[in-house]
């Protein structure tokens, strides 16, 4: 593996393997890139280390999930950039190019689905496969003007796929079209367990507060008129008894016990050069035990069960997906950190729910996208699709 491919550096720059797909199905037709985590057959699995990469042998088989977009006619065009070992927010791989932001190239793509957001928003891919264990898929799609789901945690297999913390793992996919969104979705997710209408849309004043100024705040109250004039306005959820700051530390201290419990033994047999913030996070990961990890699960276990109170089976929350627009490439490494921990406290209530979680292209700050986010019950996911297609109709009839 030399480097990226293409304009955007949103492929990895390696062999091209005829990779076989049925001529006929749902998504016949439709060009398929998918993020170097998940095996496709002939292809080594890098995960974004150079290293990684040598050391591994050509997959045997393909990812259980991906397998099935091919068998429904998805052509693949190639393996897209992560963020190294999938641990990291901002699509800044300190091994590759950075991928491009076709929506806003002075900033960044997000990670670590980078490469995959680059490629469909770049219009190099219909669709284009990440994961979302903090963010990967929501940050990227708010960043680059996508739609991003990510799936009730457990609902698409992740067999095949490099794991980085398996309780909070997700699978997850990139589109420009909500009809190409859902013709996935449709092989994917199957029909939802969940049956009930999502009707009830609800707001939590902690998480409105979490953009970061004025225009922010100004352009996320005209993206909630948009799902007001679909669904009625939001109506404020009685708050959480876990405070946010609490939420994104039991988020951390799981996501950091996981990755080290999944990658620690390979990183500590020798330097593995992994980049600034990579390397932070896995050492802060090291430092926390088992029982540390087992206090975390049972608040998170908590926190699981008061949301799913505050839903019901007829509630979705509106909220925003990230702060505001993607950081500038050219912020500091500590302006970066700063962004993402604030970033994450937005992120970390789907993640340790499990709930699936829906980011829409609804808005732009300083001329960049910024996007809405719609969380549902566990297992709504087909119907938050639904849901947030309406409301981009909806936007486009009122434009």
């Amino acid at each position: 593996m030399t480097g990226t491919r293409g304009p955007l550096n949103a492929f990895l720059d390696v062999d091209q393997i005829a990779v076989a797909n049925a001529q006929s199905g749902p998504l016949a037709g439709l060009r398929l890139a998918v993020k170097d985590i998940y095996d496709v057959a002939g292809y080594r699995t890098g995960c974004g280390n150079p290293q990684r990469y040598r050391e591994t042998s050509p997959a045997s088989a393909t990812a259980r999930a991906i397998q099935a977009l091919l068998d429904s006619g998805a052509r693949f065009v190639g393996k897209t950039q992560t963020d190294e070992l999938a641990f990291s927010l901002m699509g800044l791989n300190a091994h590759f190019p950075s991928p491009v932001n076709p929506a806003a190239p002075g900033r960044v793509t997000g990670g670590s689905s980078s490469g995959s957001a680059a490629a469909v928003a770049g219009g190099f891919a219909d669709i284009a496969i990440g994961s979302d264990t903090g963010g990967s898929i929501r940050a990227p799609a708010s960043f680059c003007g996508l739609i991003g789901l990510r799936t009730t945690h457990g609902r698409i297999s992740l067999d095949g796929t490099m794991p980085l913390a398996p309780s909070l793992d997700t699978f997850g996919w990139f589109a420009r079209d909500m009809v190409i969104y859902d013709k996935v979705g449709a092989v994917l997710l199957g029909d939802d367990l969940h049956r009930h209408e999502l009707q009830r849309p609800l707001a939590l004043d902690v998480l409105d507060a979490l953009v970061l100024g004025p225009k922010e705040a100004d352009e996320y109250r005209g993206m909630v008129q948009n799902v007001a004039s679909v669904i009625g306005a939001p109506q404020a959820a009685s708050p959480l008894s876990h405070s946010i700051d609490d939420l994104y530390w039991c988020f951390r201290k799981l996501q950091g016990y996981e990755a080290w419990q999944s990658h620690g033994a390979w990183i500590s047999e020798g330097d593995r050069m992994l980049g600034p913030g990579v390397k932070e996070r896995f050492e802060h990961g090291a430092t926390i035990d088992a029982a540390t990890a087992r206090c975390e699960a049972e608040r998170r276990d908590a926190f699981r069960h008061e949301l799913a109170d505050r839903l019901d089976d007829d509630g979705v929350i509106v909220l925003p997906t990230v702060p505001g627009a993607a950081p500038l490439k050219a912020a500091s490494f500590d302006d970066l950190q700063i962004w993402r921990e604030r970033a994450l406290r937005l992120l970390c209530l789907s993640g340790l729910s499990g709930f699936p979680q829906i980011t829409l292209p609804l808005g732009q700050v300083d001329g960049a996208p910024f996007g809405l986010s719609l969380l549902g019950p566990k297992n709504s996911d087909r119907q938050l699709v639904a849901l947030a297609a309406r409301i981009l109709a909806n936007r486009q009839r009122s434009a």
